[in-house]
């Protein structure tokens, strides 16, 4: 395994905030650390960097032990929330910055610069200057700047948290492209689920310095282990016996299942959510493709589902 998280934790001021976190990763592949804030997720990430130190464990990236290394000596880029861009300097000085440390002469450090910077679709920006860039373009540079020194490693903390929504999707999707074509091993961490859906090849979800659940999206959303994990991941309806059904997984049908009566209906375009009021007294949430010919409120109606457990 190229990336090996052994029981690491940690406390502050004799608080613990990690405990005991234990994973591995593949090489190439895209981790999502996902979780509330204060659950623990941004210390895994200060560990890993070396920005802390670990009170126990072990970190092991490509069979070295970087545990005790300086972040300078790890092979691990860290992209900021706030990037961490120098004001004063050009976007082509900031993604060379990094490689001065590396025996590299003037010309071969803006050699090695642009061609990054073509990779992340900014060829023409070189010289303009960083507080003239859309957050877009600067969480480009940042990656840039982070590609450029060659890491073994990207940390990512909260990278799409300053951006507007539509940019967000625009840049999930070129961090994923960006991951295929450098084969980047990458750590992500983030509150909002939709990152993790979107980009990772495996989620880690966390509680109160702890691990939760470890699983592909796919599993983390349809076979949640806990109440913590249904609740955090998407919507549900909860029902008496203590099963859950997720709102797009009931259906309106016209025989069969349980009659109930619409109570309430929300327009969302593409889809429409139906409250329904079933004659049992449970009230359930369910999600169906607006087609134009959904029921009317206080209509009575059937619907269909299979609940499941924990």
């Amino acid at each position: 395994m190229f990336l090996e998280i052994k029981g690491i934790s940690k406390s502050y001021s004799g608080k613990r905030v990690l405990n005991d976190a234990s994973f591995s990763l593949e090489k190439g592949k895209i981790l999502c650390i996902l979780g509330p804030s204060g659950c623990g997720k941004t210390t895994i990430l200060n560990l890993i960097g070396g920005f802390a130190a670990c009170d126990g464990g072990q970190i092991v990236l490509d069979g070295k032990d970087i545990t005790l290394l300086p972040p300078e000596k790890r092979g691990v880029s860290t992209v900021f929330q706030s990037y961490g861009l120098f004001g004063h300097k050009s976007v082509i000085e900031n993604v060379a910055y990094g490689l001065k440390f590396q025996k590299m002469n003037g010309r071969e450090r803006l050699k090695k610069a642009g061609e990054v910077l073509a990779a992340v679709g900014l060829s023409g920006y070189e010289k303009r200057n960083i507080n003239a860039l859309s957050g877009g373009q600067q969480q480009r540079v940042a990656i840039a700047r982070s590609l450029a020194v060659s890491p073994e490693l990207i940390l990512l903390d909260e990278p799409f948290s300053n951006l507007d929504e539509n940019l967000k999707e625009s840049m999930r999707q070129e961090i994923k492209r960006l991951v295929k074509l450098f084969n980047m091993t990458t750590i992500l961490v983030t509150h909002d689920q939709e990152d993790a859906f979107t980009i990772a090849d495996k989620v880690i979800l966390m509680k109160e310095g702890s691990i939760v659940q470890e699983a592909v999206p796919e599993e983390l959303y349809n076979k949640p282990n806990s109440e913590f994990s249904l609740d955090f991941i998407g919507r549900s309806n909860k029902l008496k016996d203590g099963a859950f059904v997720r709102p797009e997984k009931i259906r309106l049908v016209r025989e069969g299942g349980k009659e109930g009566r619409i109570a309430d209906i929300v327009f969302k375009g593409a889809v429409i959510e139906y409250t329904v009021q079933l004659a049992d007294g449970e009230t359930l949430s369910l999600i169906e493709l607006n087609t134009g010919k959904g029921p009317s409120r206080g209509e009575t109606v059937r619907v269909e589902f299979e609940a499941e457990i924990f």
